[in-house]
């Protein structure tokens, strides 16, 4: 059984599920609305729409014979967090570089002084 996180960024994985997603952002949206702007038959956005329900990325209620679906934000919340904490890593490790290449500089220009005897080329 995979983990949530996995479930998460494997339903993120498809261009068609992030671009429903993106619709979401701005509101409730039935399945006929968030199928409008694919070339794909309604079938296939409904199991876009199930694969993205199972990461919990999206919900859906009844209202009389509509379906309307909304975003969840909670599973996204989960994926930032992870990936923000790698962010924070890769950031860090940058700095130490930048001030290990500085150093170096340091020295290397400690070591070899310019010489302003010769006049320049």
């Amino acid at each position: 059984m995979a983990d949530s996180l996995s479930i998460t960024f494997a339903a993120l994985a498809d261009p068609t599920r992030r671009a429903i997603l993106a619709r979401l952002a701005s509101g409730e949206a039935t399945v006929n609305q968030l199928a409008e702007p694919f070339d794909i038959s309604l079938p296939a956005v409904s199991r876009h729409l199930k694969v993205l329900e199972g990461a919990g990325l999206i919900s859906r209620t009844r209202e009389a014979q509509a379906r309307p679906c909304k975003l969840e934000p909670e599973a996204l919340k989960r994926a930032h967090s992870w990936i923000e904490h790698y962010r924070r890593f890769w950031d860090e490790s940058f700095d130490r570089m930048a001030v290990y290449l500085a150093e170096l500089q340091a020295e290397e220009a400690a070591a070899n002084p310019p010489n302003l005897k010769d006049p320049p080329a």
